[in-house]
């Protein structure tokens, strides 16, 4: 593995640690400035839509893990494959877990540093057994 392949594993691992510890400064520093989110069933969004969404899901414990299936670097661009599964519980109430398949594109700023510039997420809700 490359050092660049690395530090893109790492970044995935800080963002599901931030994301945990509901530390959203963390999170929305892995992401470049004009960066775009795909989901299902909405427009795509962008940062400050993201930062929103997160403020009202304060009181949801978030827990997520990743199991990456490819990563590709190409000079200060790189893509990557991923399988999430994402519990979000609230203060009351059952879990609901989410699962799926992401693609993201990354890029690497002028400082070296690694950010998600495009993030396709297909999670959907998990049937309860």
């Amino acid at each position: 593995m490359n050092k660049d392949e690395q530090e893109i594993r790492d970044l995935i691992d800080t963002w599901l640690a931030a994301s945990k510890e509901g530390d959203l400064e963390t999170v929305l520093d892995l992401m470049a400035d004009d960066v775009v989110f795909m989901v299902p069933g909405q427009e795509p969004f962008g940062k400050e839509a993201f930062a929103a969404h997160n403020r009202n899901m304060k009181d949801l414990r978030i827990e997520g893990t990743s199991e990456i299936q490819e990563i590709e670097v190409l000079g200060d661009w790189a893509w990557l494959r991923n399988r999430l599964k994402v519990t979000f519980t609230p203060p009351t109430g059952d879990p609901m877990v989410h699962s799926g398949y992401t693609l993201t594109i990354l890029r690497k700023n002028p400082d070296g540093k690694w950010v998600l510039a495009r993030d396709a997420n297909l999670l959907t809700p998990e049937s309860k057994p």
